[in-house]
């Protein structure tokens, strides 16, 4: 059955729960691990077992090391685009689109009387959901549904990498009155490649120069008698 067949539930206190469980784990976060789980355990927005994934995690984020959270966290969100909380990134990437998006999204911010930090981006995920918690029910699920396609997207992404956070995406997705499944995504270059350096001279063919070890093209060019003795002169 469509979660749709079944009215949305007030899941204010879980999406702000959702939206700070995907901020970096600072000693900030980490205190407020308790509070987490009480926020999703009285509201029961969720079903138990997602309820359940999401404590477990919680206590991993807060018991392990806290530089191998961290660095986990880095790794995970800000290396490589299928897993970037960026939602905008997924789809318009680098190009011009991005802008407008971005300024539709702050007015529809700002209609609600929200106004964003400066260092904020109105399409971050945690922002979106935290826009999110302060509409009612319906509208809740029907502005988390307009981007379930990229939760998905990072879902799959967060579950081939074998990752907890891919429960809190399953459980947004969920919200949006969506079944948390796999889609078929492009894969991402690796990050080696990706900042690879070019080669030192390595030559570029549109430029008629060929890469070290092969024959490079050698272009003479006849001096006329006016222009030889300019250039002496000039040495």
């Amino acid at each position: 059955m469509n979660l749709f067949d079944t009215p949305p539930v007030n899941a204010s206190l879980t999406l702000r729960a959702l939206a700070y469980l995907l901020r970096y784990p600072d000693a900030s976060f980490r205190a407020h691990g308790p509070e987490l789980i009480e926020a999703l355990e009285n509201e029961s927005a969720l079903s138990p077992s997602r309820t359940n994934e999401l404590v477990s995690l919680i206590h991993k984020l807060t018991k392990r090391p806290t530089l191998e959270v961290e660095s986990e966290y880095v790794d995970i969100f800000d290396r490589g685009r299928r897993t970037s909380l960026l939602m905008f990134e997924h789809v318009h990437g680098d190009s011009r689109d991005r802008g407008p998006a971005m300024v539709d999204l702050i007015q529809t911010y700002e209609k609600a009387g929200l106004y964003l930090d400066p260092d904020e981006l109105p399409d971050y995920l945690p922002v979106l959901l935290e826009f999110a918690s302060t509409q009612p029910a319906v509208q809740a699920r029907a502005f988390l549904s307009e981007t379930a396609h990229i939760s998905r997207a990072i879902f799959t992404a967060l579950l081939e990498r074998e990752s907890d956070y891919a429960s809190v995406l399953a459980a947004i997705i969920e919200l949006s009155g969506e079944k948390a499944e796999r889609v078929t995504i492009q894969q991402d270059p690796d990050m080696d490649e990706s900042w690879q350096e070019p080669e030192v001279f390595g030559g570029c063919s549109t430029e008629g120069q060929n890469k070290p070890g092969q024959p490079q093209p050698i272009r003479i060019v006849k001096r006329t008698a006016t222009e030889t003795k300019l250039n002496h002169q000039g040495a």
